[in-house]
C-alpha cells in the first residue's frame, strides 16, 4: 500500500451515510470491496487488508467500504472483524450475509448481533457452494436464500412478534434498522437465464432490497439493459455498477469458470493474454478500462460504482483521477468499445444501433415466442411427465377442486387409523416420488412451484425463490454437467405463458420440521407452506 497520500486525507466522520447518499442524487457514489484474509488480523494479510480499509476510509470519494463473508465459498476471517474497526472510525460499510453458512436461526442472531453493534447497510447474498477447506469440504446450509434473508430482515425492521406460549398479546422487539442491498447478474447467455434473473430481481426489491449491485461483467449494453429493465418495469431502487479491475491472472482464473456466475468472454480474454507481454503485464491497460467503466457508469445512469479488484491505494487512486479527468461525452466512445459479451447472447431490448446500446423496444423474437404460434411450439418441447404431472395436479392437489377434497378426506382418516397406516401410505407415496421426481422427503413440496422439478435434490443450493446467480454458460448449474432447474422450469412454462409468473407468489420458507413426513398429508391437511402462504394471504384482505 502507499504510503504517500496524493488525494487530500478527509475525516471519516464527516461522510455521510450510505443510505442517505444512495437515496439523494446529488453524489456519485464510490464503494470499494474489501476481501478479507485467511488467519488472524495480526497476521501479514490481515494488517495489510486493515491498512488498506483504513486508508480508503480516509480518501473522500470514496463513501462505503464492502466486505465479503467467505466468498467463493472458502473459510475467511469474519467482515465483522475487519468492519468493527472501521465503523469505529466513522465509515459506511456494507456487511455481505449470505446463506450458505447459516441457517435461519443464525441468520438471524447474525442480524440482532449486527444491528447491536451499529452496522446498518447488508447486502444479502444466498452464496457460493462450499468449496474443500478443513478436512474436507464443508456441507452448504441454504436452510433460506437471498429473498427469504431480504424477508426476514425487513420484517426485522418492522419489528418480529414474538408469542409468550401462554395465550397473552405477542411481544414486538425493537425494530432494527438495515439498508438492505441485493445483486443481479444478467450477464447470462439465454434467455432462460436472463429472464428469470430480472424476475428474482423484482423479487428481491419486493421484499426490502434498497439497493441493487450487479454482478461482474464488460458489456456496456447489458448494464444500459438492466437500468431500461428496472425503469420499464418499475423498480425504482439505486444501482451501483460492478467495476472489477482484471489483472492477466484474475482473467484467466475468470475464463476458467472459476467463480460461479462470471463469464469473461473470449474476445476479452484474448486481449487480457495479449496484455501479459507489455511491459506492466497490462497494469495500467487495466486500470484505465475501469475508469472508462466508472465513466460509462456515470453516464448510462447508474447511482455509483462497486470497485472491486485485488488493488493497491494508489490503484484506486488512478481510477479515480482518470475518471475525473474524462470529459462529459466520452463515456459514448468507451461504451462502444466495452462490448464484450458471449456468442449468440440473449437482450431483453433491441440494440440501438446509434449507440451500440439498448433501445427501449423488446426484443422482437422474445415478443413472437409469446404468440399464440409460439407458445404451441414451445409447449410442443415440454416433456410429457410435465405435462400429466400438471394435469394431476390441477385436478387433485389445488385447493378447491373435487379432488383435493376427496384427498383431504382420504388422508384424515389415514390420520385418525393409527402410525401403522400412515407409514404404509406414506412409503406408497414415497416410492411414486422417488423415481418420478428423485424426492427427498422434505415433507415441505415445491414441485408445483418449480415445474415440478425438486430444488432438494436437483438443486445444489436448494432454491425455491429463484435461480441463483452462479450458472454457468447455457444454463449449466455451478456444480455438476446439469442444466439448473430454473433453466428447465422456465422452458416448461414457456409452452404456457406462464413464465413471467415463475416467483410470483409470497416467499417460500421451507418448513424443516416437516422433513421424513407425508407431503401429501401435508398439503391436503394444510400444514406446509402453501397452507401459510394462503393464510397470510387471507389475513392480509
Amino acid at each position: 500500500m502507499a504510503t504517500v497520500h496524493t488525494t487530500p486525507r478527509t475525516d471519516a466522520w464527516t461522510k455521510p451515510s450510505l443510505r442517505r447518499l444512495l437515496e439523494q442524487r446529488e453524489t456519485f457514489v464510490t464503494c470499494a470491496e474489501l476481501v478479507t484474509s485467511r488467519g488472524l488480523i495480526t497476521e501479514r494479510r490481515g494488517r495489510k487488508v486493515l491498512s488498506l480499509a483504513r486508508a480508503l476510509a480516509e480518501h473522500p470519494q470514496v463513501h462505503a467500504l464492502s466486505i465479503t463473508d467467505n466468498p467463493g465459498g472458502n473459510a475467511m476471517l469474519s467482515a465483522d472483524t475487519l468492519g468493527t474497526d472501521l465503523i469505529s472510525r466513522g465509515q459506511e460499510v456494507i456487511i455481505h450475509l449470505s446463506c450458505k453458512d447459516w441457517n435461519r436461526n443464525a441468520l438471524q442472531s447474525r442480524g440482532w448481533k449486527l444491528a447491536s453493534e451499529g452496522f446498518d447497510n447488508v447486502l444479502a447474498l444466498s452464496g457460493d457452494c462450499p468449496t474443500p477447506s478443513y478436512q474436507g469440504q464443508a456441507a452448504g446450509v441454504f436452510d433460506i436464500d437471498s429473498i427469504g434473508l431480504l424477508r426476514m430482515y425487513s420484517d426485522m425492521n418492522a419489528g418480529v412478534r414474538l408469542s409468550n406460549g401462554d395465550g397473552r398479546p405477542e411481544k414486538a422487539l425493537e425494530q432494527t434498522n438495515f439498508f438492505l442491498g441485493a445483486v443481479v447478474n444478467n450477464y447470462k447467455q439465454a434467455e432462460r437465464e436472463v429472464m428469470p434473473q430480472y424476475f428474482k430481481l423484482a423479487k428481491k426489491v419486493e421484499n426490502g432490497a434498497a439497493f441493487i449491485i450487479n454482478q461482474i461483467g464488460y458489456d456496456s449494453r447489458k448494464q444500459d439493459e438492466l437500468l431500461k429493465y428496472m425503469r420499464r418495469h418499475e423498480l425504482n431502487v439505486p444501482v451501483l455498477a460492478n467495476v472489477y479491475v482484471l489483472s492477466v491472472p484474475a482473467a484467466r482464473f475468470f475464463h476458467a469458470g472459476n467463480i460461479p456466475g462470471v463469464v469473461l468472454p473470449d474476445d476479452l480474454f484474448r486481449i487480457a493474454e495479449e496484455q501479459a507481454a507489455s511491459p506492466d503485464r497490462g497494469k495500467g491497460f487495466f486500470l484505465e478500462l475501469a475508469a472508462k467503466q466508472c465513466a460509462v457508469a456515470r453516464g448510462l445512469g447508474f447511482r455509483g460504482v462497486y470497485l472491486g479488484g485485488h488493488l493497491k491505494y494508489k490503484d484506486y487512486e488512478k481510477i479515480l483521477s482518470l475518471a475525473a479527468g474524462f470529459a462529459a461525452d466520452d463515456w459514448k466512445l468507451f461504451a462502444r468499445e466495452i462490448l464484450f459479451h458471449q456468442p449468440d447472447e440473449f437482450y431483453y431490448f433491441e440494440r440501438n444501433p446509434e449507440t451500440g446500446l439498448s433501445s427501449t423496444e423488446v426484443n422482437r423474437r422474445y415478443l413472437q415466442s409469446r404468440t399464440p404460434d409460439g407458445l404451441r411450439a414451445a409447449r410442443k418441447k415440454a416433456p410429457l411427465a410435465y405435462k400429466v404431472n400438471r394435469f394431476a395436479h390441477d385436478k387433485v392437489f389445488e385447493k378447491g377442486t373435487l379432488g383435493f377434497r376427496a384427498g383431504r378426506a382420504i388422508y384424515e382418516r389415514v390420520e385418525r387409523a393409527g402410525h401403522g397406516l400412515r407409514a404404509a401410505v406414506h412409503g406408497a407415496e414415497q416410492a411414486v416420488k422417488i423415481a418420478a421426481f428423485d424426492c427427498q422427503d422434505c415433507g415441505d413440496c415445491s414441485l408445483p412451484e418449480i415445474a415440478f422439478l425438486c430444488p432438494e435434490s436437483q438443486c445444489v443450493k436448494n432454491q425455491r425463490n429463484g435461480p441463483c446467480g452462479g450458472t454457468r454458460p447455457g444454463g449449466k448449474c455451478e456444480v455438476g454437467d446439469k442444466d439448473c432447474i430454473w433453466s428447465r422450469a422456465y422452458d416448461r412454462l414457456k409452452g404456457y405463458g406462464e413464465e413471467d409468473k415463475l416467483i410470483e407468489r409470497p416467499v417460500v420458507f421451507r418448513d424443516g420440521a416437516l422433513k421424513g413426513t407425508s407431503a401429501w398429508a401435508n398439503t391436503f391437511l394444510e400444514r406446509d407452506h402453501h397452507a401459510k402462504m394462503s393464510r397470510n394471504e387471507d389475513n392480509s384482505e
